[in-house]
């Protein structure tokens, strides 16, 4: 994977990369779709790459991914305390953000590109900022997050509050790139990535 790279080297090709982490119902996508609507930006949208990850992991490279992949799905998560299932999760121990830095290096480099994703930790990306500001890392007050995650999981059949609907509309104005968007080389990984 890139990260075993030389870090200073990376950062620079990297530079066009701007980070927006922080936990789930943390505003990180909201904030990344209006960005990329007003600057015309690439999204590299974590939870749509993680697909891919599955395909590169292996038990060397990723021993924790590799072991919740091989768990029946009735042991993955279940009679685990929080604390267990916090523990287990493969971005805790920095196996995903390899494929994430991956993924970046195979994008064009002639626009910038907001990473989304709640997986990215400030101890993996800091090596690689060339400026402090290339990164966000969004952290909810208790009540905004709830709100957040009620909203996500509400019932589809309630009827829309204003902050539902108008997320479905920012959902509405990206698409994925397509394959004649971007040099053939990048064709494989564009599930990950949204233009606006």
């Amino acid at each position: 994977m890139a990260t075993k790279h030389h870090r200073p080297h990376l950062a620079r090709r990297l530079a066009h990369v701007r980070w927006i982490a922080g936990g789930t119902g943390s505003g990180k996508s909201t904030l990344a779709r209006a960005l990329a609507e007003r600057y015309d930006v690439l999204v590299y949208d974590g939870d749509r790459a993680e697909r891919d990850y599955v395909a590169r992991c292996t038990p060397e490279a990723t021993p924790s991914f590799w072991a919740l992949l091989q768990a029946p799905p009735s042991r993955t998560w279940n009679g685990k305390s929080a604390r267990e299932v916090f523990a287990s999760m493969p971005s805790l121990h920095g196996e995903t953000f390899g494929f994430v830095v991956d993924d970046l290096l195979a994008l064009p480099v002639g626009r910038p590109v907001l990473v989304d994703d709640f997986r990215t930790l400030p101890r993996d990306v800091a090596p690689l900022l060339t400026w402090p500001e290339q990164a966000a890392f969004l952290l909810p007050a208790p009540k905004f997050r709830e709100q957040a995650l009620r909203d996500r999981f509400a019932d589809a059949r309630a009827p829309s509050s204003t902050s539902r609907s108008s997320l479905s509309t920012a959902r509405g104005t990206s698409r994925t790139l397509s394959t004649t968007s971007r040099p053939a080389s990048t064709c494989a990984r564009e599930d990950p990535c949204t233009d606006s």
